[in-house]
C-alpha cells in the first residue's frame, strides 16, 4: 500500500494509538501492519493513564510559553533571547535547509529532464575543409512504473519532517537548559546569603565565647571549636561563588555572548513560584512529544526506503528523444531539409550485480529494524520520563514544606541558645550543635527549592513544552 504524497510542512493527522496497535499506526499507512506482523515485538502497552499523576486535579496542561509560569521577567527574557540567538538551533535550522533540498533532488527523477546543444565544426580532409553547423534538444524520463522513485522522493519528505521534529527537541532542550541553569544561578546566590548570614552568626557567638574566655568562664577548647566552625563557614563561600560565575558563563553560552560582561539580575529562588501543570493522558503524548514525532517520521522514512529498494529490481523504462537542425551551411541551419528528430525507448533489468540490490534491501530492512525499536524506545522514554518528572516534583514539594519546618524550628532553637549564652546559662555545646544544625538545615532548604524547580522544568521537558494545538512541523526554518 502507498501513502498519498504529502508535503514535509502539512501535520499528519493525530494518531488513534490502541494499546496493543501502536506499530501497526506509526506506520501511516505504508504497508497497513506489516511492521506488526513482520515484528511482533514492535507492539507496545500504551497505559490509560499515569501512575504518579495527582489523583483529583483540575486540567492544567503546559502553556504554550509555558516558562512564563515561574513569574520571572528576568527568566522570560533570557529564553526568549536563547530562542532566537542559540546556535544549537541555529545548526537545526540549517539541516532543515538541506533536508528540504534532500526531497528536491530526491524529487528530480520524477520530472523530465530538458537539455540543448549546439555546435559549430570544421573537417579537413585533402586540403579542403568541411563545415558542420548544429543546435539541438534532447529530452529524458525514466518511467517510475514500480514506484522506486516516488518511494524515494517519500523517504526524503518524511527525513525533512524529522529534522523540523529534531529543532523543536533543540529548541525545547535548550529552553529547559537555560531555566536550568538560570535556577543554579539562583541557588547559588542563595546558598552565598545564608552562608554570609552564616558567619556573621557563628562571628557573633564567637565573640561572646570569648568574652566568656576572658571572664574565666569559657575554656580553650570552646574558643578554638567556635573559631574552627566560623572558619568552616567562611571556607565554604569560595565554591559558592564558582558555582555562580561558571553558571553566569554557562548562560551566556547557551545565549550565543560572550561570557565577559554577561550579568543577570538575579534575585533568589524565593521570588521563582513552580506553576501547576497536569501531564494528560500518555496516548497524547505520542504526538506531543517532538522526540517522538521524529522517530516515527524516520520510521516512516525508513518504510518508504524499503520499498524504493524492492523497486530496484524490476525493470527500468526510460523514454528519450531529440530534436534539431543540422547543417553543412549556416544560412540552411534552419531549412526544412535541416531538421531531425529521435524517439527511443529503452528498457534495463538487472540479472546478475553480484547481490548488490538483495544486500540493499537487506540494508534498508535493518535501518527499518532499527527506525522500529528506536520508535518503541522513544515512546518508553517519554513515558518513563513523565513518571520520574511526576515522582520528583511532588516528592520535592513535599520535601521543601518539611525543610522549611526544619529550618524554623533550628532557627528558634538557636535564638534561645544565643538568649542562654548572652546571659550566661548556656551550654557551650548545645549552642555548637544548634548553629550547625541551622546552617545545614538552611543550606539544605536551598537546594531542595532548587530540586523542585529542576523536577518542574524536567516534567515540561517530559511533556514536550507547551501545548497549543499548533502543527510542530508547520514553521519555516527561515523562521
Amino acid at each position: 500500500m502507498r501513502m498519498k504524497q504529502r508535503p514535509p510542512g502539512r501535520r499528519p493527522a493525530m494518531p488513534r494509538l490502541a494499546r496493543t496497535a501502536m506499530a501497526c499506526m506509526v506506520s501511516l499507512g505504508l504497508t497497513g501492519c506489516v511492521l506488526n506482523t513482520e515484528h511482533p515485538d514492535a507492539m507496545l502497552d500504551v497505559p490509560a493513564k499515569y501512575g504518579n499523576a495527582p489523583r483529583a486535579a483540575k486540567a492544567a496542561e503546559p502553556r504554550p510559553e509555558w516558562w512564563r509560569g515561574f513569574g520571572s521577567p528576568e527568566l522570560t527574557s533570557l529564553v526568549e533571547q536563547a530562542r532566537a540567538a542559540n546556535l544549537d538551533i541555529a545548526v537545526a535550522m540549517a539541516q532543515i535547509i538541506q533536508a528540504d533540498a534532500q526531497a528536491g533532488i530526491a524529487g528530480a527523477p520524477l520530472l523530465p529532464s530538458l537539455s540543448g546543444s549546439g555546435s559549430a565544426a570544421t573537417q579537413r580532409q585533402a586540403g579542403s575543409g568541411q563545415p558542420q553547423f548544429g543546435l539541438g534538444l534532447s529530452a529524458s524520463y525514466m518511467l517510475d512504473f514500480w514506484g522506486k522513485n516516488r518511494a524515494t522522493l517519500y523517504a526524503a519528505e518524511k527525513t525533512a519532517l524529522a529534522s523540523r521534529f529534531n529543532r523543536e527537541v533543540v529548541m525545547l532542550s535548550t529552553v529547559v537548559s537555560v531555566a536550568n541553569t538560570y535556577f543554579q544561578v539562583l541557588a547559588a546566590q542563595d546558598q552565598l546569603a545564608v552562608a554570609r548570614d552564616n558567619l556573621a552568626a557563628a562571628s557573633r557567638i564567637q565573640g561572646l565565647i570569648q568574652k566568656q574566655f576572658t571572664a574565666g568562664t569559657a575554656s580553650q577548647l570552646d574558643v578554638s571549636q567556635q573559631a574552627a566552625l566560623v572558619a568552616q563557614v567562611r571556607a565554604s563561600i569560595p565554591p559558592l561563588e564558582v558555582t555562580r560565575r561558571q553558571n553566569i558563563a554557562a548562560l551566556a553560552v547557551l545565549l550565543a555572548k560572550v561570557p565577559a560582561g554577561f550579568r543577570i539580575d538575579a534575585r533568589g529562588l524565593s521570588r521563582i513560584s513552580v506553576p501547576r501543570v497536569t501531564p494528560g493522558l500518555p496516548s497524547e503524548l505520542l504526538a506531543r512529544r517532538p522526540d517522538i514525532r521524529e522517530a516515527e517520521a524516520q520510521l516512516a522514512a525508513s518504510s518508504f526506503s524499503v520499498e524504493a529498494a524492492r523497486g530496484a529490481f524490476f525493470p527500468q523504462i526510460e523514454l528519450t528523444g531529440s530534436a534539431g537542425f543540422q547543417s553543412k551551411a549556416l544560412a540552411a541551419l534552419f531549412g526544412p531539409g535541416a531538421w531531425y528528430y529521435t524517439l527511443v525507448a529503452g528498457l534495463s533489468q538487472p540479472i546478475f550485480d553480484g547481490f548488490q540490490l538483495q544486500n540493499q534491501l537487506k540494508q534498508a530492512k535493518g535501518a527499518q529494524l532499527q527506525s522500529l525499536q528506536a520508535y518503541r524506545k522513544a515512546v518508553l522514554s517519554g513515558f518513563a520520563d513523565v513518571e520520574i518528572a511526576l515522582v520528583a516534583l511532588e516528592q520535592t514539594t513535599l520535601q521543601q514544606r518539611l525543610q522549611g519546618e526544619v529550618v524554623a524550628n533550628s532557627r528558634k532553637g538557636f535564638q534561645v541558645a544565643e538568649e542562654q549564652l548572652k546571659g550566661g546559662t548556656a551550654n557551650l555545646v548545645s549552642v555548637l550543635q544548634t548553629e550547625q544544625t541551622l546552617f545545614s538545615a538552611q543550606s539544605t532548604l536551598v537546594q531542595v527549592r532548587l530540586n523542585r524547580l529542576l523536577a518542574a522544568t524536567s516534567l515540561f521537558q517530559a511533556l514536550g513544552g507547551g501545548w497549543d494545538g499548533e502543527t510542530l512541523a508547520s514553521t519555516p526554518a527561515t523562521q
